[in-house]
């Protein structure tokens, strides 16, 4: 029997979510305004807050996807 274990290389396609994210968020342009508002709070700051939950599943896709 061949139990040896697959050569894990070091790039998966499943990396380019978090360009993504990074991009999404260090690119204030995109987001700098205060419309729409939700519940009050400006565009600007639930836009990001948004976006630390988004990345957290992000992070947590490629974490499984990648695991070997």
């Amino acid at each position: 029997m061949n139990t040896e274990k697959r050569k894990r290389s070091g790039w998966s396609w499943w990396y380019l979510l978090f360009i993504i994210q990074f991009v999404v968020i260090l690119w204030p342009p995109f987001y700098n305004k205060v419309e729409p508002t939700l519940i009050g709070i400006p565009f600007f700051y639930w836009f990001q807050l948004l976006w630390v939950l988004v990345s957290a599943v992000f992070t947590a896709v490629i974490y499984f996807a990648t695991d070997k």
